[in-house]
């Protein structure tokens, strides 16, 4: 592997055989220069060199590669003993097999890192997302090279973030991105191991900023009434976002996905609507029923407006849903008198509409496990904790079906059919700090208060 060998064998004086036996016994790579034959144009074949040297090695993996080198001759033999000696070392795990992925910048990793997040299916909204969150973190940290990351300063950024406003939620997604980016090096062979394997995200729940709630079944009769008569908005008539909203409502779908659906993505036969798997959030196709009221209104819909298969269902003039449908469902409840923020300071967006799908069905009594099919959740906590919201009335209905405290004990029963009960006749004195109270109700109170009781959606609403 030395060069001074060289100086102690002239090889050229030898045959190529044994100058290749020689250079195999010593561990000295071989150079060459590549030929080739060219025909000149008075039809007489000649060998041509390359002006280069070349050597072949096996690399640390035991592939043959062939490799450029210099035009000086000298030159081009230390660097072939230099990359036999890197190769032998690497072998030995001598040295960093890594070195050239450490010297690329991350911005070039994180170029091809977005190439393979659209390669693999990963929609180009959700691509941008991450590409953006892990550019601003590290732009932020000022990470250069790999060799530079260092998980004190991301969760020094973090922090800052956090002071500046951000919410540990939104937090938690950067850091979710910064480490599949890593994950993603490791897995391509370009680092040895994550950097920032053992950061942790913070807990969510104490910082939300979002809360949504979920409407009541007589809140969403009067937005889709309100909304059926009420003007374009977004390239959509008053009837066809009502028509959105009582679909998305019935079914739980998501705004993104109901902005992929087709006409074709509809069976009225079978009842029901298949959301592709690229577009569902969990990559898998999803399939969800319809109720026959509602399928026969969305077969006339697509039928009055003459839509083919392959067209978007919902859009209007814009044949496609907004993406700012929280905009235009706040415009919609404001001219129905519903408050778009309550004062629990939760919120009626869109979204609130699947949290609405999944109350609704609570109330129903439908079991959680099906409610947790018909969401496509993948944890019944996540069902019940965080889209199920119990209304008041549920809660008073569950509090009046208590057992009844001030009827007397079934030992004073007893003894008061013996006859021997002394107290029998006594009646509690009724004070303001007594606990027993009658069975009187106010008058104009109900059991289920002054609000008459819902029983889901099996009232049509006008679609006039």
């Amino acid at each position: 592997m030395c060069v001074f060998r060289f100086h102690l064998f002239p090889l050229r004086r030898f045959s190529l055989a044994f100058r290749l036996l020689i250079c195999c016994n010593y561990g000295m790579a071989s150079i060459f220069k590549r030929k080739r034959k060219v025909r000149l144009s008075n039809g007489k074949a000649v060998v041509r060199q390359s002006l280069k040297y070349y050597t072949r090695l096996r690399d640390a993996n035991g592939v043959k590669r062939t490799i450029p080198l210099f035009i000086d001759k000298t030159a081009s033999q230390q660097q072939a003993a230099q990359l036999q000696k890197e190769i032998e070392l690497t072998s030995a795990e001598l040295v960093d097999k890594y070195r050239e992925h450490r010297q690329k910048p991350l911005s070039e990793h994180l170029a091809e890192f977005r190439q393979f997040l659209l390669d693999k299916g990963d929609t180009e909204d959700y691509t941008r997302l991450t590409h953006n969150r892990i550019e601003r973190l590290l732009n932020g940290c000022k990470f250069m090279l790999v060799s530079e990351v260092s998980p004190s300063r991301i969760q020094r950024y973090l922090a800052e973030r956090r002071q500046s406003g951000l919410s540990v939620k939104s937090c938690n997604y950067y850091l979710t991105a910064i480490k599949g980016f890593f994950n993603w090096m490791v897995d391509d062979k370009r680092l040895s191991e994550n950097p920032i394997i053992h950061l942790k995200g913070l807990n969510a729940k104490v910082d939300i900023r979002h809360l949504r709630r979920s409407l009541e079944p007589d809140e969403i009769r009067r937005l889709l009434e309100t909304t059926a008569v009420g003007p374009e908005r977004f390239g959509m008539s008053g009837y066809e976002r009502s028509l959105i909203y009582r679909f998305a409502t019935e079914t739980g779908l998501r705004a993104r996905e109901i902005r992929t659906l087709t006409v074709g993505s509809f069976d009225f036969d079978k009842l029901c609507v298949t959301v592709k798997a690229g577009y569902s959030k969990h990559r898998r196709e999803d399939t969800q029923p319809l109720r026959k009221d509602t399928s026969v209104l969305l077969k006339d819909f697509f039928l009055c407006g003459g839509k083919l298969p392959t067209v978007k269902a919902f859009g209007g003039r814009y044949n496609q849903l907004t993406k700012r449908t929280s905009d235009m469902i706040k415009a919609d409840l404001a001219d129905a008198g519903i408050p778009y923020i309550d004062e629990a300071g939760r919120y009626a967006d869109f979204h609130a509409l699947r949290h609405s799908f999944a109350s609704i069905l609570h109330e129903s009594g439908v079991s959680p496990k099906i409610a947790q099919a018909l969401l496509r959740h993948s944890t019944i906590g996540l069902t019940m904790d965080t889209y199920t919201h119990i209304g008041l009335y549920s809660e008073r209905d569950a509090i009046e079906g208590l057992p009844d405290l001030s009827l007397p004990s079934g030992e004073s029963q007893r003894a008061s059919a013996t006859g021997t009960d002394t107290s029998a006749g006594w009646t509690p004195k009724r004070t303001p700090l007594s606990p027993f109270v009658d069975n009187h109700t106010p008058t104009g109170m109900g059991r289920s208060g002054f609000e008459p009781p819902t029983h889901g959606f099996s009232v049509r609403c006008s679609t006039n």
